[in-house]
């Protein structure tokens, strides 16, 4: 990439995402599906003053099916992060890619006035960010 060409997140970002309360098991979050092209679900703020959360499948596969607990009984509050590092709209992707690299990120909610807009990721910043641009 030069530096004529300036590519923010908010243009790479997914814009659908799963937004769940913390209190869902993970089985009814499961049933649901709606995550399978973000690999990750919200969790959704309980009051104004509250931070999001984030589940990854792999914190699924590693807390919950790796320890042989049952999903149903496994509230997602119990297995989310939180609070998460969020990436804003207008940044460059080549500064988000930094970040997910200095905090060992492979995706971050994109959060604009402290609400989600999407979710970004390696994957977006690689396949939209650079290589539908080459073409």
């Amino acid at each position: 990439m030069n530096n004529k060409t300036l590519i923010r997140v908010r243009d790479v970002m997914k814009k659908d995402y799963e937004l769940v309360n913390s209190m869902e098991t993970v089985a009814e979050v499961l049933k649901k599906g709606e995550f399978t092209e973000t690999k990750c679900i919200i969790v959704d703020k309980r009051h104004d003053d509250d931070e999001y959360g984030l589940v990854m499948l792999s914190d699924i596969a590693k807390k919950v099916l790796a320890r042989d607990k049952s999903p149903e009984r496994v509230n997602i509050y119990e297995i989310m992060s939180k609070p998460v590092i969020s990436v804003a709209p207008d940044m460059d992707i080549r500064y988000c890619a930094r970040l997910f690299e200095n905090f060992g990120l492979g995706r971050a909610p994109v959060v604009e006035d402290r609400k989600i807009l999407g979710i970004v990721g390696y994957t977006d910043i690689v396949l939209r960010g650079i290589r539908d641009r080459l073409v």
